[in-house]
């Protein structure tokens, strides 16, 4: 393929997908994520996953994409931006992790990432390629910081210097080649305000995050008691945690998103402290129809709320 064609399938695919709102996006070369795979392979060591056995999962296939799409050439990234309008923790109610806000991302991103698959394949002819929404062993973050979208921060999510860090990342790993974008600077300097302010102490060191230590671990990916010895370090946070997204100072570019499917429901919005000590099955299935909370199923967030009310 010619320079010309490969400049103008590039700029097609990113046209299309400022036109399905996503914020931003930029391309890498499907290789072997080389400086990840120590790293990786530290962190499964020292048992940073804690209970997340799948992370140990696909070792090679978390490394290179190639290993998931036959013949992949380019990896597509792309933010969409999930910041709200306002948050909605009060002084009488507990708190959630603005990405759980509306409905799961998950099924609002993939059907914009499918339509985008789709297009490319209209225009471009004959493409493979597979739709990535934080469901299978993809690098995103290093794959995002790869494509120039950012860097990956000392509390390890990506940072973008026009937005900030909250937003979601999803993928298109294609067997069409594209003009790839460069990676940019780490502008974390010389702050520490992630590391100082996380109650539990998960970020053990710049750019390492112990994720067995993290209260988004401890509830939503663990499935037993929680330990007592992190008793009264939540902050009332029953679902995710977003301290170390809110104290870092590239933060103050965040913009409210534009997605109404985000927009958290009035049931959702009107929820008191003692509405959630209170919830029956019934008011969550209602509430967490279509909401990333359902991860955690009924029993789970009660187990969270009684840990944090207690």
């Amino acid at each position: 393929m010619n320079s010309s064609t490969r400049e103008r399938y590039t700029q097609f695919v990113k046209t299309k997908a400022t036109e399905l709102g996503f914020d931003f996006c930029g391309i890498a070369k499907a290789d072997f994520l080389e400086a990840e795979a120590p790293r990786l392979e530290a962190w499964l060591t020292q048992n940073r996953h804690g209970k997340m056995g799948y992370m140990a999962n696909h070792f090679d296939k978390r490394l290179d994409p190639r290993k998931l799409v036959d013949g992949a050439k380019s990896v597509v990234s792309l933010l969409y931006n999930y910041y709200p309008e306002r948050e909605l923790s009060t002084e009488d109610s507990f708190k959630i992790s603005k990405y759980a806000y509306g409905t799961d991302y998950h099924l609002v991103i993939k059907e914009k990432l499918k339509t985008l698959l789709e297009a490319i394949q209209a225009s471009i002819g004959d493409v493979g390629g597979r739709v990535f929404v934080d469901s299978a062993p993809v690098m995103d973050k290093a794959w995002a910081a790869r494509a120039g979208l950012g860097w990956v921060g000392k509390h390890s999510n990506l940072l973008n210097r026009q937005m900030g860090s909250f937003f979601f990342i999803a993928e298109l790993i294609l067997d069409v080649e594209l003009e790839p974008d460069g990676p940019i600077a780490d502008y974390c300097g010389t702050c520490t305000r992630c590391l100082d302010a996380c109650p539990t102490g998960a970020i053990v060191e710049p750019y390492v995050v112990d994720g067995s230590r993290c209260i988004s671990y401890f509830t939503i990916e663990l499935k037993e008691e929680i330990p007592a010895s992190v008793r009264g370090q939540f902050d009332d946070w029953i679902f995710g945690c977003d301290i170390c997204q809110d104290v870092c100072p590239w933060n103050r570019f965040s913009r409210p998103h534009r997605e109404p499917a985000f927009v958290p429901s009035a049931d959702l919005q009107g929820l008191t402290r003692q509405d959630w000590v209170e919830m029956t099955a019934d008011v969550f299935q209602t509430v967490f129809k279509n909401s990333a909370l359902k991860r955690t199923k009924f029993e789970g967030l009660k187990r969270n709320v009684e840990f944090v009310n207690e």
